[in-house]
């Protein structure tokens, strides 16, 4: 069993970063894709960064340029390091960890999940 616990969301003006975390116990990391997906109220859920396990990466164009994902197989985290917030750019925040090695956009193609943690970008 994979658990994977998200952290460092919060409450930041428009303009400013935050990182975020994803641990994960349980089962080998390193040979899947890991990916960030986020869902704004009455949205779907949307990947928002994506990484193979090789460490070829994957971004939706909303945050191209901003946003960086990283990977730390020795420690199973996961990092997304966001820039240049935006008030669109709210929503909670889940890490996943794929069932492929490559990366895969739609959620279906992950198979364990964080509980989320909430970002919002006041204006």
């Amino acid at each position: 069993q994979v658990q994977l616990v998200e952290s460092g969301g919060g409450l930041v003006q428009a303009g400013a970063s935050l990182r975020l975390s994803c641990a994960a116990s349980g089962r080998t990391f390193s040979s899947y894709a890991l990916g960030w997906f986020r869902q704004a109220p009455g949205k779907e859920r949307e990947l928002v960064a994506g990484i193979s396990s090789g460490g070829s990466e994957h971004y939706a164009e909303s945050v191209k340029g901003r946003f960086t994902i990283s990977r730390d197989n020795a420690k199973n985290t996961i990092y997304l390091q966001m820039n240049s917030l935006k008030p669109e750019d709210t929503a909670v925040y889940y890490c996943a960890r794929g069932r492929f090695a490559l990366i895969y956009t739609r959620a279906s193609d992950y198979d364990y999940w964080g509980q989320g943690t909430q970002v919002t970008v006041s204006s």
